[in-house]
């Protein structure tokens, strides 16, 4: 039986929404999955926005995203 090797990177990014922050953690996993395979896991680590005339009008997120590396990825 042969073991795989099981390596996770993680990486930052932002989405943006002008919803909700919940939207904006969404919108930066779904478009980080188009592109990232085998996305495992997000956390959260600061929420953030732009203010116009007393409101919030983009609601911005800072996510880690973690996806598995696939054995043949290493080289």
């Amino acid at each position: 039986m042969v073991n795989k090797l099981t390596v996770v990177k993680v990486i930052e990014i932002i989405g943006e929404s002008t919803k909700s922050w919940e939207d904006a953690c969404q919108k930066a996993v779904s478009i980080a999955s188009a592109s990232l395979r085998n996305l495992i896991g997000v956390d959260v680590k600061s929420m953030t926005g732009k203010v116009k005339d007393g409101k919030i009008t983009v609601f911005r997120a800072t996510v880690k995203v973690a996806f598995r590396i696939e054995e043949e990825d290493l080289g």
